[in-house]
């Protein structure tokens, strides 16, 4: 009898036993059996709330506003517009080709600012041959009669621009400096930050425009300086070719030297 109940508390260890071995992570809480505590997914819930934890904060930081963003404000300065003076009509249309774009105005400033050539030149230098003194000053004054004119009409568009962008650029700067929640959104910065590269590639190509104005006169300042520095080397050549040609020696001084220089 001994034996037998023995052997039958051994059964019932060994069943228990093997029960709790395959045991799922679920088990009843205070031994009510509609309760039941699942630790993988107690596991996962807390990691899914992680998640949405670093993604409200991220979020948050993103609508977050600079509450003083003064520190990196700047001045837009404006350009004033040029009153050229004009006594007696020698600087007609001038202020306007300064201010403004317009290229009729640049034309007719130019011309009247500058020498008139005289009316029998076209007669004068058909005799004249490529490469000489008067045809490279010819080329000179027409390149310049060409990119000045061009250059006004620049400038003044240049200054017309900035007056006409003045509004926007300070609509910009003032959203971009505001502290109110209405214009501190992710995308509303992005928007502005948007808005500013639009206005900085404008205002890069019309200084684009005046430097190649820049380029333009610096060519033809170029060019006078090159013609004057080969003028006065032709000429020292030709006054060692005249000494070489003619004595001027004191006992040759009837001779009359009548190929100098004026």
């Amino acid at each position: 009898m001994k034996v037998t109940l023995t052997n039958r508390r051994k059964w019932l260890l060994g069943a228990g036993a093997a029960l709790l071995l395959t045991a799922t992570p679920s088990f009843a809480i205070f031994g009510i059996g509609d309760i039941v505590f699942d630790p993988t997914s107690y596991a996962s819930l807390v990691s899914q709330l992680t998640t949405l934890q670093t993604q409200y904060n991220m979020l948050k930081n993103n609508i977050t506003h600079f509450s003083v963003k003064q520190q990196w404000q700047t001045t837009l300065h404006a350009l004033e517009n040029v009153n050229v003076a004009n006594m007696f009509g020698e600087t007609a249309g001038m202020s306007i080709a300064l201010n403004s774009n317009s290229p009729s105005a640049s034309t007719t400033a130019w011309k009247t600012a500058t020498v008139t050539m005289n009316g029998s030149a076209p007669s004068y230098l058909a005799g004249q041959s490529l490469g000489n003194a008067r045809m490279s000053q010819l080329a000179m004054i027409e390149t310049a009669d060409s990119v000045s004119p061009e250059c006004l009409t620049a400038v003044g568009q240049y200054r017309a621009a900035r007056s006409e962008n003045a509004t926007a650029n300070s609509s910009l700067l003032s959203q971009q400096f505001d502290g109110g929640d209405s214009t501190n959104s992710e995308v509303q910065q992005l928007n502005l930050l948007n808005a500013s590269e639009a206005q900085r590639l404008s205002e890069m190509q019309s200084q684009g425009t005046l430097h190649a104005c820049l380029a333009s006169q610096m060519t033809v300042a170029n060019m006078e300086r090159r013609n004057a520095a080969v003028e006065d080397m032709n000429t020292a050549v030709f006054v060692q070719q005249q000494r070489s040609a003619n004595d001027t020696s004191a006992a040759n001084e009837s001779n009359t030297w009548k190929t100098y220089l004026p």
